[in-house]
């Protein structure tokens, strides 16, 4: 039996992670505050089809020991381990269409998702 890849980051994420983090440094170096260094991706219960996707930019003191890093170019995405089972041989990707600019997870795994693209089931 083949293992699935382990999630990975597209280029597009990655370029949009960097922008965010780059942007989101030097407004926190104005304000005194500590930048962001990372996205996380997690996935949580909840949601209109039992799982959904969190993003959330985090400092560096919020990366925990037993976190999976994905260090793609400038960008930094870190996930824990009860997440990284449910997104193997998924992919963080960034779309920029005419309805919004969004991060999007391709992920095999899903059964069936929502409309929104934030919430998905498993078989």
């Amino acid at each position: 039996m083949t293992q699935p890849q382990p999630f990975s980051v597209s280029d597009a994420a990655a370029a949009r992670i960097a922008r965010v983090i780059a942007s989101r440094t030097a407004s926190a170096s104005a304000e005194g505050k500590a930048p962001p260094a990372a996205l996380r991706v997690a996935v949580e219960a909840g949601g209109c089809n039992g799982f959904q996707y969190q993003f959330k930019l985090i400092g560096p003191d919020d990366i925990e020991p037993d976190d999976i890093r994905l260090d793609k170019g400038e960008a930094l995405v870190v996930v824990d381990p009860v997440s990284l089972d449910l997104l193997a041989g998924a992919q963080l990707d960034f779309a920029d269409k005419l309805m919004g600019a969004h991060f999007t997870v391709n992920n095999p795994n899903a059964a069936s998702s929502c409309g929104c693209g934030t919430s998905f089931s498993v078989a």
